[in-house]
């Protein structure tokens, strides 16, 4: 009896068990259900980018955050700003643009709703690079919506190009279950985006542009704009320019489509261009307001491309606001960034040196030459050195001369010497007589067979007065020399100079003790270590360059007087804040490069260079450390600049 008893108390407390685990069972199902079905609101992802277009926020992301090559899952929400799912027929894709014979490739991405209102698909990005991402849809009001993104492999995130404005984080926090009844606030901030074109911030106005049909074709396009300013009231009875005009190619003179606009609705404008031929016409608007000030947009716009492109003049609504001093700001999306082929570059200080080169001569030096002359006239006897290029040696006789004077000085000191007291070692006659015939040349050891000899010689030795090469010769045999003619000219070889001209612009980095190297075109493969000796305090004037003179050794003779050289120097200029060369263009005095400011937004500065240094250029001012410039393809960003904004600096 007890054992029932106890199988009982069992058997009722596994029932109670089981009932309540049905009963949480089941309201966890209810929950689900009801989540699923369509008249429940989903909870939003909070961690997904929101952009608000057609009156409807849309969430995108994709899984990697980082796409990369290969298949890449997109992920899209469409709400309404209530919160409610939207069922709509999506189509999204990415395109890498043709590069060269390279055609553009298009990566579809088969959105299929996986929950309301939540679409997910994959695409198949084929190689690492830029693929701008569209998606395209229409509200259930039949309103077109048209949204870019710039989406690149190995590159976190997609910001938003055009069509539609980011939401904040303070809207995404109220974006889930209960935000029904935002109520008519939340409503009134749609405003110029309700169309589903895509907008612009210009200064305190908001303009929508688009035409029709979206891809530009040769004949008429109709083109779209409507003006709001920043609280979303259109802006009726202004007067707004717009045109496309194709520039000059060679002969061929610009062409120019303007579209005649009418306001068929408060703040809306439309008209027609027509496009005679294919190519680029890139589309200004022009609106002038005397209350807001006269605004300027440019776009890019071409035949057979989908869409149009900030250029210049405004932002797309959601990024950051331009500067209302960055007039000259042009946008170039990541499309064309591509196509230029755009590259960047950070402005930072290098230790430069720069490589000076100078074309030089061998030159004889001046301190090892002597030269032979006579103070008196006479007559050559026997000419020793008789031709240029010969080898001499110090006190070497050279040639022996005649002289009618230096004969009579001969014998008088003979005569004096001869009269000399034999008590007196030398009196101031002798001394007097044996000055004169030294200042005349004779050298002490002919002084003294003089003496021994005891009578005078006809013709007296001229010797060498130091070791060296003959180079110029100016006597003969039997000839007269004068009184004071150079007759024989003696250079030491075993020593030369290089004197190099160097430009003046690299004049004031020269100093003296600069190491320097020597080159000779017939002496291939050789280098000859040398030194900056001097330099010289002027200029040549025709060839504006100033010389400077290096000293090398010469014992083996390889070097010869009047050799060209080539002298090759390293100034070390220090730590200097540069930009590579490529960056910067040359537009008559002015020196320009591009700022990247972010978003596809480039800004052309005026810089102060100083020297031009291994491939870069000196910043004297203009550009602080940490810009971002343009290093490639700023020449064509350059060409557009000069079409669309027509800077000072220009």
């Amino acid at each position: 009896m007890n054992q029932s008893k106890s199988f009982l108390r069992i058997a009722t407390v596994w029932g109670v068990g089981i009932a309540a685990l049905a009963i949480v069972g089941g309201g966890a199902w209810f929950f689900l259900y009801s989540a699923g079905s369509e008249d429940a609101p989903l909870v939003a992802q909070h961690n997904m980018p929101r952009y608000r277009a057609g009156g409807l926020e849309i969430g995108i992301s994709t899984d990697p955050a980082t796409p990369h090559v290969g298949d890449n899952r997109l992920i899209v929400e469409v709400r309404e700003p209530n919160g409610n799912p939207v069922s709509v027929d999506i189509d999204a894709y990415a395109e890498m643009p043709a590069m060269g014979a390279m055609q553009a490739m298009r990566a579809p991405a088969d959105l299929e709703e996986t929950a309301p209102g939540r679409y997910e698909g994959l695409m198949e990005l084929s190689m690492r690079g830029e693929w701008p991402l569209t998606m395209r849809f229409q509200t259930p009001q039949g309103q077109p919506v048209r949204l870019q993104f710039d989406l690149a492999t190995d590159r976190a995130g997609m910001p938003i190009a055009a069509g539609g404005t980011s939401i904040g984080a303070e809207k995404q926090s109220a974006m889930h279950v209960g935000v029904g009844n935002v109520g008519t606030a939340a409503r009134g901030s749609i405003n110029a985006g309700d169309s589903g074109m895509p907008r612009y911030r210009a200064g305190d106005l908001e303009i929508a542009i688009d035409i029709d049909p979206a891809t530009a074709q040769v004949g008429d396009n109709k083109i779209m704009i409507e003006v709001r300013d920043g609280e979303g009231r259109p802006l009726q009875a202004i007067d707004i320019d717009a045109y496309a005009q194709m520039p000059a190619m060679g002969a061929m003179p610009a062409m120019r489509a303007p579209a005649d606009l009418e306001e068929v609705s408060p703040g809306r404008y439309e008209g027609s261009m027509d496009l005679s031929m294919r190519g680029e016409w890139p589309l200004t608007v022009e609106i002038k307001d005397p209350q807001r000030g006269d605004k300027r947009l440019q776009f890019d716009l071409a035949t057979d491309r989908e869409g149009l492109a900030i250029a210049a003049g405004g932002t797309p609504v959601g990024a950051a606001a331009m500067p209302t001093d960055d007039a000259n700001v042009i946008t170039i999306d990541s499309r064309r960034r591509q196509l230029i082929g755009v590259e960047t570059g950070v402005v930072t200080q290098r230790n430069l040196v720069k490589a000076i080169r100078a074309v030089g001569v061998v030159k004889l030096d001046e301190r090892l030459l002597s030269q032979v002359t006579l103070k008196y006239d006479g007559y050559i006897g026997d000419l020793k050195a008789n031709y240029v290029g010969t080898k001499v040696r110090k006190n070497q006789v050279l040639f022996t001369v005649y002289n009618p004077d230096l004969l009579a000085a001969q014998q008088e000191y003979l005569d004096t010497l001869k009269r000399r007291p034999k008590s007196s070692a030398g009196s101031g006659l002798l001394r007097a007589s044996r000055q004169r015939l030294a200042l005349w040349d004779m050298s002490a050891s002919d002084i003294k067979s003089l003496e021994k000899r005891g009578a005078p010689q006809d013709y007296v030795a001229i010797y060498a007065p130091r070791s060296g090469t003959l180079i110029e010769r100016n006597i003969a045999d039997g000839g007269a020399a004068k009184k004071g003619q150079i007759l024989l000219t003696i250079a030491d070889l075993s020593r030369v100079w290089i004197e190099a001209e160097v430009f003046e612009t690299d004049l004031e980095l020269v100093q003296v003790g600069m190491a320097a190297n020597v080159m000779l075109p017939y002496l291939t493969g050789r280098t000859f270590p040398a030194t900056v000796e001097y330099v010289y305090p002027f200029l040549e004037g025709k060839s504006r360059t100033g010389r400077i003179r290096l000293t090398l050794d010469n014992a083996a003779g390889a070097l010869k007087p009047d050799m060209y050289a080539e002298v090759s120097l390293q100034a070390d200029l220090g730590n200097l804040l540069s930009v590579p060369e490529e960056a910067v263009i040359f537009a008559g005095a002015s020196r320009v490069v591009f700022v990247d400011l972010g978003g596809g937004r480039l800004k052309p500065v005026r810089i102060k260079v100083g020297r031009n240094v291994q491939g870069f250029v000196e910043v004297i001012e203009g550009l602080s450390p940490g810009d971002t410039i343009v290093t490639s393809g700023n020449f064509l960003i350059a060409a557009e600049t000069r079409l669309k904004t027509g800077i000072e600096q220009w």
